[in-house]
């Protein structure tokens, strides 16, 4: 995104007019369900995101993070903030680097839509996918430690922390393309595309043999994350509406698809000099991912990065609709809408090139 848009999506400001609860409700719920709070408070949302609204509450002795549902008509399955908190929850009692949820409300009566709170995590949030804000003596240590974090998600098994049932095992990409393939289809007012047409055509037939099944973040990305702030390290990943049960190099390769990504889309290192900014190149942060996982190789990576594309094509398609629907929670989803056909054009390619 353009380092404009990147001001426009850092921080937190006035509640949008749309975007407004009772606030005494709130107030009361809190005092009864998360310990230790104590009023008053200020509420402000955060400019960044695009599909769940996000909000800060701030009180005289701490800071929260509220996430709620958005209004509105949804499609089936879609922003599912209880599954936010129950993956959130389950891979903090292991010790892996999320927010702490303090309560989860299903009641829509509270605030219009169920939400939940947890933990506001002070740090820094990288929205350029260059790091430009650290030295090029530090930044290939940044990049570890994102590579670090998503192998030591991929590392844990979903049973051993309570979440085998947290999504279907086995035929990740099939039913990922045929859940992307339904929302594309379903949602009437954002429109067809003509590469998006095409891609639903071919890509069934492409997936690389071979299965695995771990927890998938689905949008792992600089700016979905919380970083120290004086060191490389992760303190927090955020934004977990995506996670699921999947193929670990579906995950890697839709974090490691930053390398194709064009930054003015979301972050990504398309066109950047990096041996300049001193930046590990894609082959490099593939094999390191690899010893990390215990592979050899990725054989069919081209695959992985292709469906990733069409993936992301799908999300902004739904972002369109949302825009259209008047359902969008960023005031900047209109913007993001417009790159839905570059994102499809690029994954046509891909998959041509894959072809």
């Amino acid at each position: 995104m353009t380092a404009v848009e990147q001001k426009a999506n850092a921080g937190a400001g006035e509640v949008r007019a749309d975007m407004t609860f009772d606030e005494r409700a709130l107030a009361h719920w809190l005092r009864d369900n998360v310990d230790g709070f104590a009023g008053p408070m200020t509420v402000l949302q955060f400019r960044g995101g695009q599909s769940i609204p996000t909000y800060q509450i701030t009180t005289p002795t701490s800071s929260y993070v509220l996430r709620r549902k958005p209004s509105g008509v949804l499609l089936k399955g879609a922003h599912s903030i209880e599954r936010e908190a129950q993956v959130q929850q389950a891979l903090g009692g292991v010790g892996f680097c999320v927010p702490k949820i303090f309560a989860v409300c299903t009641d829509a009566s509270v605030v219009g839509t169920p939400f939940y709170v947890m933990e506001r995590v002070e740090g820094r949030i990288f929205w350029d996918a260059t790091f430009p804000e650290v030295s090029a003596e530090e930044r290939p240590r940044y990049f570890d430690a994102m590579n670090q974090t998503l192998a030591a998600l991929h590392s844990i098994e979903p049973d051993a922390v309570g979440l085998g049932d947290f999504g279907k095992s086995g035929n990740y990409f099939s039913r990922q393309i045929s859940r992307w393939t339904s929302q594309y289809l379903a949602d009437e007012a954002a429109g067809r595309d003509p590469d998006m047409d095409l891609l639903v055509e071919w890509l069934p037939g492409m997936i690389p043999p071979g299965d695995e099944t771990r927890i998938v973040h689905g949008d792992f990305r600089c700016d979905n994350m919380i970083f120290h702030p004086r060191e490389p390290k992760v303190l927090a990943v955020l934004d977990w509406e995506l996670s699921t049960l999947g193929h670990p190099l579906a995950d890697f390769a839709n974090h490691a698809m930053m390398y194709q990504m064009p930054p003015d889309i979301v972050a990504g290192l398309a066109g950047a000099d990096l041996q300049r900014l001193n930046i590990p190149a894609q082959s490099a942060y593939v094999e390191r991912y690899c010893e990390r996982t215990g592979r050899a190789s990725i054989p069919a990576w081209e695959f992985y990065i292709a469906f990733n594309l069409f993936r992301m094509a799908a999300i902004f398609h739904g972002i369109k609709g949302r825009v259209i629907r008047g359902t969008a929670a960023s005031a900047h989803a209109r913007e993001r809408a417009k790159s839905f056909p570059v994102l499809a054009g690029l994954a046509r390619r891909a998959l041509e090139e894959c072809r």
